[in-house]
């Protein structure tokens, strides 16, 4: 891997998406509330929104587009502030975790004829995927230059994942996996990092021939780990587990953004994006999800094993980064701190650590207390 010079930055958008589980502080077992939770929500930041997500035991944050992080942090922090105010008057607990720490009956989707179809066509594989995400979108010229960007990000995908992971447990069991989430995504069709595409027409053909072979529901569906959105004139970046604190989402989302910046430098300056073994990929991912920063990584480059630590820091050194990543690191991922808690305490304690740090938590460019 090589790095040049510092991207030209360019102030591109940002916005994050975050999905978020409710929970019973009583049973500590996940709560089908979400209809009742978002009729609750009062006023949120301009052009946010808060949303059903396909199962009733999770809600959803959209923020308006912002262009500073110190913007997107406050409005991620109203959002959940919302959120953890209309769902304590239901009764139930906001919790930020990829999967649930114990998980209750198996939950009704929220409806909806999308939904529907999404359920109608996976059944058993989401009857209970109550799977979260922290959902990045930066902004870029055009849906051309969206597929091209995604083919400079796929080596770096696995670190953000590596970076994120957030979901240790299933069932109350300790998986073993940093990222039980990703384990779970890897099941649908086309997941993982996306294939290289030569260009716009070459991606929307892609997926339209999956959706013809009735594995996606329809041409708006994939489940890439970074995509041209279908919805926005973004480049959306799904890679992340859903992030403890709000800061630790404005982190994913400005190490996103550095590297789309990066990508539009070395678009301009034509260098191509690489050529990568698409099964080193996959084993880069797998690797990330298991481990997280806490263990090896894969190489996408040699194809080789190496820390996965050294793997971040090639990507900080890449995009010139020089906000709070080693301090949050050091700080420990969400996958240690729910581990941690729960050896002290079972689940109860995962899960009151989770609900109490879904709305605290350092500001960004502060090291976590």
């Amino acid at each position: 891997m090589t790095t040049t010079a510092a991207p030209t930055r360019r102030a591109s958008t940002l916005g994050v998406e975050e999905e978020f589980l409710l929970v019973d502080p009583a049973t500590c077992r996940t709560a089908a509330r979400a209809d009742a939770v978002l009729a609750r929500v009062g006023a949120l930041p301009a052009g946010a929104k808060a949303e059903r997500e396909l199962l009733a035991t999770q809600v959803e944050f959209a923020s308006g587009v912002c262009t500073e992080p110190a913007d997107l942090h406050g409005q991620l922090l109203a959002g959940r502030r919302a959120l953890v105010d209309a769902a304590a008057a239901e009764g139930v607990l906001v919790v930020p975790s990829g999967t649930p720490v114990l998980a209750g009956p198996v939950p009704p989707p929220t409806g909806g004829d999308r939904f529907t179809r999404i359920s109608d066509l996976y059944r058993g594989q989401v009857a209970d995927y109550q799977c979260c995400g922290c959902h990045v979108h930066v902004g870029v010229p055009d849906r051309e230059t969206a597929v091209a960007v995604v083919n400079h990000l796929r080596p770096w995908l696995p670190t953000l994942l590596a970076l994120s992971v957030n979901s240790p447990f299933s069932a109350g069991r300790d998986t073993g996996f940093g990222s039980w989430r990703m384990v779970q995504q890897a099941r649908f069709p086309g997941s993982g990092v996306p294939p290289r595409f030569a260009s716009a027409a070459e991606h929307d053909a892609a997926v339209a021939r999956l959706a013809e072979c009735g594995v996606l529901v329809d041409g708006s569906m994939t489940f890439w780990l970074a995509r041209p959105s279908p919805k926005y004139p973004t480049v959306e970046v799904r890679a992340a587990d859903a992030a403890v604190t709000a800061a630790d989402a404005v982190l994913q989302a400005e190490l996103t953004r550095a590297l789309v910046d990066r990508a539009l430098d070395d678009l301009a300056a034509g260098r191509e994006a690489p050529r990568l073994d698409d099964q080193v990929l996959a084993a880069a991912v797998w690797s990330a999800a298991r481990y997280g920063l806490d263990g090896p990584g894969v190489d996408p480059w040699r194809g080789v094993p190496v820390p996965a630590a050294d793997l971040l820091r090639s990507l900080v050194e890449h995009v010139s980064f020089t906000g709070p990543v080693w301090s949050a690191v050091e700080g420990g991922s969400g996958a240690r701190r729910q581990r941690a808690a729960a050896a002290g305490g079972g689940p109860a304690a995962v899960v009151e650590l989770l609900a109490a740090a879904c709305i605290a938590g350092p500001e960004p460019g502060n090291p976590r207390p």
